[in-house]
């Protein structure tokens, strides 16, 4: 019999690791191909992972709530064969660091500057896995950080807090070596001791708090009135609040809001949702209406479809739209619609109505949450008219739609105005100050409002 190796795999460029949720399957079960044998979380979704072999589970290699990193072997299945099978042990863009030997503490008399090129030497990479042993203590649980990151924190004396709360530029709002670097610049010029003298006075010394707001999940606690119930955040909500501090941190938010009339848009709804859903097998929503009017709007102002990395611009050829959704648990999930510029309505409508299934019966892959340039969230759902939504890092802008609602409204005629009863609602973006003026995010509003008020009565789908 030969032995098949199981390896977490790969879920993204961005997923470095995941936690072992649970293991479906036990040692010495029997499994299928395709068999589900562990459910596991990522910083992005939760996912299962299929046996690719029929066989035997004869061993697992790591324990529920475990955090394993992509490419590690997970468990040994036994199958039919005389040689062993193995995936390969680590992806491909991935490269494998020389195995580690002890490395005695930093001394103090050796000062570390605080410059690029002190940490740009060619394989500090690889020293940073040898020594990652020394930075054991800078950790999160809700954050990743390369060795790389890891150690220069460690070597400039910043503590675990500290750095959880450093802004960061890279994917899904990662941590780099140059945001580090540049907040180490900047808290210099603020007055703090330098990282070196700390290190000669205490080798083990923590940095002084950071001045901005740092989010720290509760701990559990006992009431001593009796009267309180106290309530630890899941693995997700624990994200997702630290995931909103740093977009507050990150960017300076406006909102700007704007009142539409979609009487022509309810009415056509009205009119097409039956036949359409007899032809397509498809529920017609309005969101599928509302992400086609931002997707014209961004192609009107394309400087809203970017983001900011440093002093850089970076402007998204692609236009890929998330879309806010609710979950069972409370917690909140943002599916992309790739490459939503190149669907028409009906496209869109099946593409809203997938993610949002999918994404409630955790259903989702890595894939279908990353890349997203702009967002909308529909609090409408919910009865709310209005709201001022966080960025959706590291996005610029976020729309959020409110209720439809019919109002008396003034009418102007060529007769005269007139009182009538509309289907009202009114549109908010949030957006970033940095790169986003009024009239820019106030314009792009504008004309989401005026595709959605100017609707085609007849229009055919």
């Amino acid at each position: 019999m030969a032995k098949f190796q199981l390896l977490l795999p790969k879920m993204g460029e961005s997923v470095a690791e995941a936690t072992i949720v649970k293991w479906v399957k036990k040692p010495g079960d029997t499994i299928e191909a395709d068999d589900t044998i562990a459910e596991i979380a990522t910083d992005k979704v939760d996912s299962e992972i299929p046996s690719p072999v029929s066989g035997k589970l004869i061993e697992i290699l790591f324990n529920e709530d475990d955090v394993v990193e992509v490419g590690k072997v997970i468990a040994v299945i036994e199958v039919e064969g005389e040689e062993v099978v193995e995936e390969p042990q680590q992806p491909a863009e991935q490269v494998q660091a020389p195995e580690a030997t002890p490395i005695a503490e930093p001394k103090a008399a050796q000062p570390i500057e605080n410059t690029n090129e002190k940490y740009d030497i060619p394989g500090t990479e690889q020293l940073a896995q040898r020594e990652v042993h020394v930075a054991a203590s800078v950790s999160s649980s809700v954050r990743f950080y390369s060795p790389l990151v890891r150690n220069i924190a460690v070597a400039e004396g910043i503590s675990n807090e500290e750095l959880d709360s450093i802004p960061g530029t890279g994917a899904d709002g990662r941590l780099t070596k140059d945001d580090l670097m540049i907040y180490l610049e900047s808290r210099g010029k603020r007055g703090n001791q330098p990282a070196q003298q700390q290190r000669a006075a205490q080798p083990q010394a923590i940095s002084q708090p950071p001045s901005k707001p740092v989010y720290n999940s509760p701990v559990s606690t006992i009431s001593s009135s009796g009267n309180e119930e106290i309530i630890e955040m899941d693995r997700m909500r624990k994200l997702i609040a630290d995931h909103m501090v740093m977009s507050k941190q990150v960017s300076p938010h406006v909102s700007s809001f704007v009142e539409a009339d979609v009487t022509n848009l309810v009415m056509w709804r009205d009119r097409v949702k039956n036949s359409f859903e007899q032809r397509e097998n498809e529920k017609i929503t309005f969101t599928p209406i509302f992400v086609e009017a931002v997707v014209k709007a961004i192609k009107d102002f394309p400087l809203i479809n970017v983001s900011v990395k440093n002093t850089q611009i970076i402007r998204k050829k692609d236009i890929n739209i998330s879309m806010a959704t609710a979950l069972p648990s409370g917690n909140l999930i943002t599916p992309v619609i790739k490459n939503a510029d190149q669907l028409n309505l009906a496209g869109l409508t099946r593409a809203v109505n997938d993610l949002a299934n999918r994404a409630r019966n955790n259903k989702l892959s890595p894939d279908d949450i990353k890349d997203g340039t702009f967002t909308i969230t529909n609090i409408g759902t919910f009865g709310n008219i209005m709201g001022t939504p966080i960025i959706n890092q590291p996005q610029v802008a976020i729309l959020a739609i409110g209720a439809i609602k019919k109002k008396p409204a003034v009418i102007e005629t060529p007769q005269g105005d007139m009182i009538a009863i509309r289907q009202m609602m009114y549109l908010s973006l949030s957006y970033d100050h940095r790169v986003v003026d009024g009239m820019l995010g106030g314009s792009f509003l504008k004309r989401i409002a005026d595709y959605l008020e100017n609707w085609d009565v007849k229009r055919e789908i």
